[in-house]
């Protein structure tokens, strides 16, 4: 089990940029496929972001070409650097840690999740 800690949202005009990171503790982030999901009110939790392996990853449609995940196993940190942000970005954000490695945007697949940190984009 590893446990995660996001930090790093905040409120932004639209396009403003934030980065936000997720320290783990625990376990090493190099062992698990790993993804930011966000949740906005009245909406099911979609994931945003993956990235396994020695830098593998995917975006949701909604965030090609604006948000580049990315890990340093030195830091054992997971970040989110997220550009052009627009309103429809507002929710909490959430990093996630899956150990099978299914490589999939399904929160199912994942066993352990942070506190999340809220991105509040204002038009």
């Amino acid at each position: 089990q590893v446990q995660l800690l996001e930090s790093g949202g905040g409120s932004v005009q639209t396009g403003g940029s934030l980065r936000l990171s997720c320290v783990a503790s625990g376990d090493t982030l190099s062992n698990y496929c790993m993804a930011w999901f966000r949740q906005a009110p009245g909406k099911e939790r979609e994931g945003v972001a993956l990235h396994i392996g020695r830098g593998t990853t995917a975006y949701a449609d909604s965030v090609k070409g604006r948000f580049t995940i990315s890990q340093d196993n030195a830091k054992n940190t997971l970040y989110l650097q997220m550009n052009n942000l627009k309103p429809e970005d507002t929710a909490m954000y959430y990093c996630a840690a899956d150990r099978r490695g299914y490589f999939s945007f399904l929160p199912r697949r994942y066993d352990d999740w942070g506190q999340g940190t809220q991105v509040t984009v204002s038009s």
